[in-house]
């Protein structure tokens, strides 16, 4: 049994050996890991916590402007529509203060900038105090009716009657030139200026381009004004091709009807209106020409604008020669007579002989 027990001892004991092992230590690992590794892994951790901060940074930088840039854009709307508001009331410093805030807030507000030179003339014109005449040797003349005429200038101008106020301008030219010339050139390019986009508005095309040049002599026009002058000038060129050419009439008068679809001249005749019995026509023609799917384009551009229902007959046909043109017959040419080729004489008769005449004797 001793024997035994101490065989069995030796036999174990280096299995015990072997499954026992050592355990690696802290230092054995660094050992194991280069150090450029670690530092590595250190400057990549740090490097992307720094992205993230600083991305994270600029992504708040933007939304705060964001919101900063709508508050502005709400606050300006604002200010402009009260200024409108004061504007028509007669209110003219209110309003003037107004769009010059709205100015300073946005600059390229639409429509800031006229209005407040609208505003600054039209308050400069009610507030202007009339000098004080200053003692002279000579004997001051009498300017009276000078000073009447033109404190109705600015009434006409405040009550909006812009012809009136041109024919007292015209009276105080004429009595004297010199009365306060500048005051009264800014009431004549008013008065042109807003005269002329009102007879653009009601037809009178040409007077109305001629009253926006003349306003154009004393200060530049805005944009209002240039844009009421360029429209009137291409609806009267667009006119002049009516019943020529098609194609040309409908090309302008698709730009000019989207911004001034009531726009008209003295035949009373809209801009949407030409547009659309300009592209009728011009399907008409090109229906002639054989261009059915280009003609059944210019009908439905009509029947955007109104039903209609010779338009929606001739669009329907149209896209069905579109999609089957109609065959073209071509006229056959005439087929010259075919003669007819004598046949020869039967066998063992004899050949046809062509009778002759004979003279009859004495």
């Amino acid at each position: 049994m001793t024997d035994k027990a101490t065989i069995d001892d030796k036999t174990t004991a280096p299995v015990n050996s072997q499954i026992d092992f050592e355990q690696p230590t802290e230092s054995k690992l660094r050992k194991r890991i280069p150090f450029w590794v670690f530092l590595a892994g250190v400057v990549l951790l740090l490097s992307g916590a720094a992205i993230g901060v600083f991305l994270g940074y600029r992504a708040g930088i933007e939304l705060r402007k964001q919101a900063q840039q709508s508050q502005v854009i709400m606050e300006a709307t604002y200010q402009f529509q009260l200024g409108l508001v004061d504007l028509e009331a007669g209110r003219y410093e209110t309003a003037r203060k107004r769009f010059e805030y709205v100015i300073s807030l946005k600059p390229d507000f639409p429509g800031a900038a006229e209005k407040y030179v609208e505003a600054n003339l039209l308050y400069s014109i009610a507030l202007t105090p009339t000098a004080a005449p200053t003692p002279t040797v000579e004997p001051t003349p009498d300017l009276r009716g000078e000073e009447e005429i033109f404190n109705q200038i600015a009434q006409h101008l405040l009550n909006k009657e812009w012809g009136q106020a041109i024919e007292a301008i015209q009276r105080l030219r004429d009595k004297n030139v010199n009365y306060r010339s500048v005051d009264v050139d800014g009431m004549y390019y008013i008065a042109l200026r807003f005269l002329g986009i009102e007879n653009v508005s009601r037809g009178e095309l040409e007077v109305g381009i001629y009253n926006l040049t003349l306003a154009e002599r004393f200060a530049p026009l805005d944009v209002e004004a240039q844009n009421y002058r360029n429209w009137a000038r291409m609806y009267l060129s667009a006119a002049s091709f009516w019943g020529a050419d098609w194609a040309r009439v409908v090309r302008y008068f698709a730009d000019i009807y989207p911004a001034l679809p009531n726009l008209r001249d003295a035949s009373g005749m809209t801009a949407i209106e030409r547009y659309r019995v300009a592209s009728i026509r011009y399907g008409d023609q090109l229906m002639t020409q054989g261009l059915y799917c280009d003609a059944e384009l210019q009908y439905r551009n009509a029947l955007t604008i109104r039903p209609d229902a010779t338009a929606e007959s001739a669009a329907a046909q149209a896209a069905e020669y579109c999609a089957n043109p109609p065959n073209q017959e071509v006229p056959e040419e005439p087929t010259p007579p075919v003669e007819a080729t004598p046949t020869p004489p039967e066998a063992g008769e004899p050949p046809l002989e062509t009778p002759t005449e004979t003279p009859s004797e004495g």
